[in-house]
């Protein structure tokens, strides 16, 4: 009897699920111009370039405009949507019940998305016209404004590079923006690695115990994103908040429904419209670092 009372033992199962690592939230939305939500298939912002003070050498003399250069850019919305099922027949055979935990991982896709979008907005090219009866025309970075890979990786050199670059077009604290750096592990390795960098002179004693660069840091606002574009070399960007803008259309719209025509399984479905557009291409600096 000892040895087969064993066959009675029962099993603890799991009533619920351990999702995998992901970001959860949007890290990017709250950094840049947040339009809210957009009716239609895109939305506008105007640009405006600066002007100067003229030297008056004739006081009789003819008047002297000064027109600074204006242009629109538009951000076109996308479309994305999620769409998970749920099998009526699986239900009854778990103890625990995976809707909700489907619904997370959707509304975490949902959040990711919107930082794919604005990632590639700040970095790309924006549509942008200087004449109503004209077409809007790619307007990429300007040169100055990409710091090359140089067969380096993320170094001191190309943070202090960085800031400069933000100063001397005016586009930093001293014009009340906030500056904003995304960084992957790959640069965290690079600057903890870094004994310049970790030495008292540069780091803060708490952010070296911790092992953590988030929270201002050299004039930037640090911010953690895995997705950043490139393989052997990676796109690093940096950007003031008045840098961009975005906006957003169905949200909250998340349906959850039996599917007739799939022997009525449950359907978590998400959809998403988006846009983003970068305003100035002389608040943002892309950085390429050898991985």
């Amino acid at each position: 009897m000892n040895t087969t009372i064993t066959a009675a033992f029962v099993q603890q199962f799991h009533d619920g699920f351990v999702a995998a690592n992901e970001q959860k939230e949007s890290r990017f939305e709250s950094k840049v111009i947040n339009r809210g939500s957009i009716t239609g298939s895109s939305f506008t912002a105007n640009d405006m370039g600066t002007i100067e003070m003229n030297a008056v050498t004739n006081r009789y003399g003819d008047t002297e405009w000064s027109i600074p250069d204006v242009g629109t850019r538009q951000a076109l919305m996308a479309d994305y949507d999620l769409a998970v099922p749920v099998d009526q027949f699986d239900l009854p055979k778990l103890i625990a019940n995976p809707q909700g935990d489907y619904l997370q991982r959707c509304l975490a896709a949902v959040q990711r998305k919107k930082d794919a979008v604005i990632y590639a907005a700040l970095k790309g090219n924006a549509l942008r016209k200087t004449d109503e009866s004209g077409s809007f025309a790619a307007q990429a970075l300007p040169a100055g404004q990409v710091i090359a890979a140089g067969g380096t990786g993320f170094t001191k050199a190309k943070i202090i590079q960085t800031k400069k670059l933000f100063r001397t077009n005016e586009a930093d604290e001293h014009n009340g923006e906030e500056l904003y750096m995304a960084y992957d592990a790959g640069m965290l390795e690079d600057i903890l690695t870094d004994t310049t960098l970790t030495s008292a002179d540069f780091m803060a004693v708490k952010m070296l115990q911790e092992g953590n660069i988030s929270g201002k840091w050299m004039g930037f606002n640090w911010v953690p994103y895995e997705l950043l574009s490139g393989t052997s070399t990676k796109t690093a960007v940096a950007w003031a908040k008045s840098a961009a803008h975005v906006g957003t259309a169905m949200m909250g719209m998340v349906d959850i429904g039996p599917r007739r025509d799939k022997r009525n399984l449950i359907q978590i479905y998400v959809p998403m419209s988006i846009g983003s557009v970068r305003v100035n291409e002389y608040k943002v600096v892309t950085i390429d670092y050898v991985v």
